[in-house]
C-alpha cells in the first residue's frame, strides 16, 4: 500500500473517523484510504504548481521573468505521456529546476476525466495555435508569449538531459 494511503488511513483512525477492529471498521478504513488516493493525485499536482489557466500562467511567467512550459498531454490514456510524466516531470531534479525557472501549464486532453467546457475550448485553441499533432508535446514560451522551443513525442534521455535542453534556451 502506498505510504500516502497508509498516512491517510492512520489519520482517519487518530481523528476518530473510523475505529479499529471488526470487519465493518476495516471496510471503513479501506474506504477512507481509497478516498485519500482519489483526492491525493490532483492535490499533489496542484501543490507542485501546475496550472491549467493559460492567461494566468502567461501573466505569472511575465511577472516573474520565467519561461512558460506547456505540457500537451492525454493524462489518463496516453502511454508515452504517462511515461514522460513519471520519468521527467515527476522527478525531484525537474521539480527543483521548475520551481526556479518555469511556470508550468498542463494542456490536457483526457478521455475519462471531466473538464469544464471553457478549459476544453482553451486547450483546443492552444493545440491549434501551436499545431500540436500528437502527445506528449512540450512547448516553451518566454514571458511575452514567443515560442522558444517545441519537442514532439516522448523524451527518452531523462530529467537531466531535458533540463539541459531547457538551459540552452535564450534568456530574456
Amino acid at each position: 500500500m502506498p505510504a500516502r494511503t497508509v498516512q491517510c488511513a492512520a489519520l482517519a483512525l487518530r481523528r476518530g473517523v473510523v475505529e479499529g477492529g471488526g470487519v465493518k471498521n476495516h471496510r471503513l478504513i479501506l474506504l477512507a484510504a481509497i478516498a485519500c488516493i482519489l483526492f491525493a493525485a490532483p492535490l499533489a499536482q496542484a501543490e507542485f504548481g501546475w496550472l491549467n489557466d493559460y492567461k494566468k500562467a502567461q501573466q505569472e511567467a511575465k511577472a516573474n521573468n520565467k519561461f512558460l512550459l506547456l505540457d500537451f498531454t492525454g493524462s489518463d490514456w496516453c502511454f508515452w505521456c504517462k511515461k514522460f510524466e513519471a520519468e521527467i516531470l515527476s522527478q525531484s531534479q525537474f521539480k527543483d529546476y521548475a520551481r526556479e525557472k518555469l511556470v508550468l501549464l498542463e494542456v490536457d486532453f483526457p478521455r475519462a476525466k471531466a473538464q469544464s467546457p471553457e478549459l476544453r475550448k482553451q486547450n483546443e485553441e492552444l493545440a491549434q495555435q501551436y499545431q500540436i499533432m500528437g502527445f506528449p508535446t512540450i512547448v516553451v514560451l518566454n514571458g511575452d508569449g514567443q515560442k522558444l522551443w517545441q519537442y514532439d513525442g516522448y523524451f527518452p534521455d531523462g530529467a537531466a538531459a531535458f533540463i539541459a535542453e531547457l538551459e540552452k534556451l535564450p534568456k530574456g
